[in-house]
């Protein structure tokens, strides 16, 4: 089975049999089309409503183990016990009642890392998923088993440490986790930053990353997706628009957060005979904002800019910028502010009960002819009446 991207663009996710077959992630579907159905191999959209419901599911179960959990991604979290140990059952029969229950719960399997910082919790998640004898579970509880898991791990799988950091690591022949884990912390921070060095000392047990700095609020929020057809008119690039940005102002107020400036584009495919065009325009609120209403005031008074007659429209985004905390908000005393929270509230819980689109502003439009192209979309089992299977006993 693979799973393909946006407009069923590329492959984006593969099972193990796909892999040995020889395909790749973000080979694009065209190219590997005949390759797969030679195989005879099930292929699939990108179902972004079946996976949101499964992951709050998921999520909903876990929470119940531990006294916080931080939602990390759509498929993994953080449960924070702060020295409060289950009663009654080592850390690995906690570990694998917490997978037992996920499946038997929500039937999505999983892997269960345990370790004494976030960083090793993270290394210990990885070793359940990828490192050979631990099937799905791992704890890291021990020196002898954490130098094993380190030294079966590339540095560039440890957390925080990407291709770019992870290449000069290399260089200096670090190559692994466990040779990572055996510097000089200060001469990490020196020659890299204080993060490196705090990741050295988590590898090491001991704890540098709050509880705050795991859950830090994005800086930015980004909302961007090719269209299914491409866009030549006016109204439907605004409404494209107004549909992103109705994403990301959700997810502004989800992490209680304002905004003070917006980025808006537009572009065709670079691939066109045409050539690339790319248009954008960068937005300033005198009072930071998470109103959508402001938001689609402010892409209303941009369309002059960005659109282009005779340009077959693409890919469209909205970004927004220099993001602060609600709480710390600052006010004009001449411009009052014109959000709504209780509104945005409003709307925000209904949309979370009934389903995302459930109430939207009339900017977005309804017939969206830029929808995404899903042409293998499986079912939505869980959220989508006519999807729920049917079964009959004779």
């Amino acid at each position: 089975m693979v799973v393909l991207t946006n407009n069923d663009g590329q492959v984006v996710a593969l099972c193990g049999i796909a892999k040995r077959l020889g395909l790749k992630k973000f080979v694009p579907y065209f190219q590997a089309k005949d390759q797969l159905v030679a195989a005879g191999a099930i292929v699939r959209s990108s179902n972004y409503e079946l996976y949101a419901d499964l992951s709050q599911r998921m999520m909903d179960t876990c929470a119940r183990f531990a006294p916080e959990m931080h939602i990390y991604s759509i498929d993994e979290a953080f449960l924070f016990y702060g020295g409060y140990k289950p009663p009654g059952q080592t850390w690995y029969e906690h570990a694998r009642l917490i997978r037992r229950t996920v499946w038997d719960e929500v039937r999505l399997p999983t892997g269960v890392g345990v370790g004494p910082t976030p960083t090793l919790a993270k290394a210990a998640s990885h070793a359940a998923k990828r490192i050979n004898g631990f099937r799905g579970l791992a704890v890291i509880d021990g020196d002898t088993v954490r130098r094993h898991v380190l030294s079966n791990m590339l540095v560039t799988d440890v957390w925080g440490i990407g291709k770019r950091i992870g290449a000069r690591l290399n260089d200096l022949g670090i190559i692994d986790a466990l040779t990572l884990s055996e510097q000089d912390p200060r001469r990490m921070r020196k020659r890299f930053s204080i993060l490196v060095e705090n990741t050295v000392l988590e590898l090491n047990g001991e704890v540098r990353m709050s509880w705050d700095e795991v859950r830090s609020p994005k800086k930015e929020i980004f909302s961007t997706r090719s269209f299914g057809n491409r866009i030549t008119e006016r109204a439907e690039l605004k409404a494209a628009l107004a549909a992103h940005a109705e994403i990301v102002g959700a997810k502004l107020r989800r992490q209680a957060s304002v905004a003070g400036a917006m980025m808006i584009f537009a572009s065709n495919s670079p691939h066109d005979k045409t050539g690339f065009q790319r248009k954008s325009t960068h937005i300033s609120f005198t009072i930071p904002t998470s109103d959508t209403r402001a938001l689609l005031a402010a892409i209303s008074s941009a369309m002059d800019q960005l659109f282009r007659f005779g340009i077959p429209y693409y890919r469209c985004g909205v970004g927004l910028l220099d993001i602060s905390p609600m709480h710390r908000q600052q006010f004009d005393l001449f411009h009052p502010t014109p959000d709504d929270r209780g509104l945005m509230a409003c709307m925000d819980s209904i949309n979370g009960r009934y389903g995302r689109n459930t109430m939207h502003l009339a900017a977005k439009g309804f017939d969206q002819k830029f929808s995404m192209r899903r042409e293998f979309l499986s079912p939505q089992y869980t959220t989508r009446w006519r999807d729920i299977p049917i079964i009959r006993c004779e």
